[in-house]
């Protein structure tokens, strides 16, 4: 398979949590991934100053230069957030509010993964924001993983086959719409 045929995903987690299921389960979905599909992992959210929208116009913090530059590389994303009081976390909210007026996210496709059937605000929040931005958000690559109340490593979950097939169908619908855009 050619350099050209690979589908680059950049995969984010909206917690920063050392043992967060969020971080976990982007890590299970690296490995998880066809051959064609390479998923880099952003690790630098918490890198990424308050957002500022006069740096934002002007000469924007090499942070920000990174996570802009990461985003435009990827043929699409994947994010999975925890939900923090009915809501996306700032730190990942803030991460898009510095990609708002640079259109990074625009018509780019994008998978939200899920690690709780009870954090629905957070989830709607965020494909909102998204839409928003122009972002295509997948539905049919966009899954809830039944991880809340368990913290398991990256191994456990890609080695759970309840958990891994309905993961490397999303990365594989994700990968799909990726290549067509592509292609478009």
């Amino acid at each position: 398979m050619s350099h050209n045929d690979t589908v680059r995903v950049l995969a984010i987690s909206g917690s920063l949590r050392r043992a967060s299921s969020n971080g976990a389960l982007v890590s299970a979905v690296a490995r998880l991934a066809p051959g064609h599909v390479d998923v880099s992992i952003y690790r630098e959210l918490a890198s990424l100053p308050p957002f500022n929208p006069d740096l934002a116009e002007e000469t924007a913090p090499e942070a920000v230069a990174r996570f802009r530059a990461a985003l435009q590389a990827c043929d699409a994303v994947l994010i999975s957030s925890p939900e923090y009081a009915h809501g996306v976390p700032g730190v990942l909210k803030n991460a898009l509010d510095w990609v708002v007026g640079s259109g990074e996210l625009i018509d780019k496709p994008v998978a939200l993964i899920n690690t709780s059937a009870r954090a629905t605000h957070a989830w709607e929040s965020l494909a909102r924001t998204l839409l928003v931005m122009s972002a295509r958000v997948l539905l049919d690559a966009s899954i809830t993983v039944p991880l809340a109340g368990r913290t398991p490593d990256a191994e456990s979950i890609a080695a759970d086959v309840a958990i891994a097939a309905p993961l490397k169908c999303a990365i594989a619908v994700l990968a799909a719409e990726a290549r067509e855009a592509r292609v478009a």
